[in-house]
């Protein structure tokens, strides 16, 4: 049996696959949550011992340290945590718009904020004003205007239906399962089989495939194990079902693989650069990574092969051979280096372990840690244990057995107190 892999996600939210007698619901944690100190666009994540908030860039503080945990910032909004089944949201200026009293918070969508309580699912507006009560078994997001929600049709079975911003429920419950709205039409199951429906619950696509994904920027793959066939929006086929393995689309090309072999369909499903290789990755400012029995190199969107495919992966590291800040991470003889998009190692594999770039920057293994800069020059000579790229303006080192954040400047933020004001000369 072929194994597929889906590229698109299919559900806004969680939607718990229901049955009336379920009894418990299980949540599925945001990984940021936890007490890792972060910076994002002005705010700084403050602590005290085990209670943590917030501080503006210049000091000031946005709320004072009194959560169990907290997130990152997502846009104006953030999740904070009284303790592990109080969950609430704040907003930049420190403002608690949802109290934190409830199991779950989700991010906003379509302006609307969704809550789980006592295992029931319901809708707060931006401004933290309910307006839809705790009613549902299970229920996503909104998007396009519209929201999945489950209900009890009797002691035994769940359907899924859709309501909108006013809870007013447009299309009534009748599906085995249902998944958000996307470019108009929205997947949904009965008797073990996928189509899709329009906003009048008129059946577009018929509901009669074993694999179905969503709309995804005017295409969608429909088929079974055997292999899936690609669609435009207009439901007409595209491409022949041969297609196992799904792995996205980026810049106008979507990765796919047929007999084993990885490439690359254009919008029309013509197959622009052939399923030959023995791994690809998304397209990103115009280069993908492949590999060819066993050796790695990078191509562009013509197919053309920019840096040779004879390079190395020996930990098949994820970020190796990707873009950032125009450098991509190689690997030769257990040595790594960088090439620039051109496909010119810029700086040779002369390292013993590295990192990609990020604010212009890359940790770099020379019998310790440092950091280096996109001419290949040490910023930050390697005097640290360990050190992480930089994400958000901060980077997480290990300097004499402890460990630091510093900035891009090289200056110490935070556990500062066995630390130099600057690791730079």
């Amino acid at each position: 049996m072929k194994r597929l892999f889906f590229f698109i996600t299919l559900l806004l939210g969680i939607i718990p696959n229901l049955s009336a007698q379920d009894e418990k619901v299980e949540y599925v944690d945001d990984e940021a949550c936890g007490c890792e100190l972060v910076f994002i666009d002005g705010i700084q994540t403050t602590q005290d011992g085990d209670r943590f908030g917030f501080k503006r860039e210049d000091g000031t503080t946005i709320v004072p340290n009194k959560f169990m945990f907290v997130d990152k910032f997502h846009g104006d909004y953030c999740k904070v945590y009284m303790d592990y089944d109080s969950c609430g949201l704040i907003n930049r200026e420190g403002v608690q718009v949802i109290p934190c009293e409830y199991k779950a918070i989700f991010y906003p969508t379509d302006g609307m904020i969704m809550a789980v309580k006592d295992s029931l699912y319901g809708f707060f507006d931006t401004l933290g004003t309910l307006r839809i009560p705790f009613q549902y078994r299970a229920a996503s997001s909104f998007n396009e205007g519209l929201a999945v929600v489950a209900v009890d049709i009797d002691s035994t079975l769940v359907s899924y239906g859709y309501i909108d911003h006013d809870g007013k429920m447009v299309i009534k419950p009748q599906f085995e399962y249902a998944f958000p709205f996307n470019e108009g039409v929205a997947v949904v199951k009965n008797y073990d089989r996928y189509g899709m429906i329009d906003r009048k619950c008129k059946e577009v696509f018929p509901i009669k495939y074993e694999i179905l994904t969503s709309m995804f920027e005017g295409l969608f793959f429909a088929g079974d194990e055997d292999g899936l066939a690609m669609y435009n929006n207009k439901f007409k086929q595209l491409t022949e079902p041969i297609y196992t393995e799904l792995g996205g689309k980026a810049e106008g090309l979507v990765l796919v693989a047929r007999n084993g072999k990885y490439g690359f369909l254009n919008g029309k499903g013509k197959e622009v650069i052939p399923c030959i290789y023995d791994h690809a990755s998304l397209f990103s400012q115009g280069r993908a990574s492949v590999a060819l029995g066993g050796k790695w190199g990078i191509i562009d969107t013509d197919g053309k092969t920019i840096l040779p495919i004879q390079y190395d992966n020996s930990g098949y590291r994820s970020e190796a051979y990707i873009f950032h800040d125009g450098m991509a991470l190689i690997e030769k003889d257990g040595l790594y280096g960088y090439c620039n998009l051109m496909g010119q190692p810029v700086i040779y594999p002369s390292f013993e372990n590295a990192y990609q770039f990020s604010d212009g920057l890359a940790p770099v293994l020379l019998g310790s840690w440092g950091y280096i800069d996109t001419k290949g020059d040490f910023f930050i000579n390697p005097i640290f244990d360990m050190a992480s790229p930089f994400e958000w303006g901060r980077a997480e080192v290990i300097y004499h057995g402890e460990i630091h954040k510093m900035n891009t400047e090289g200056r110490c933020v935070k556990n500062c107190k066995n630390a130099p004001k600057s690791w730079r000369k």
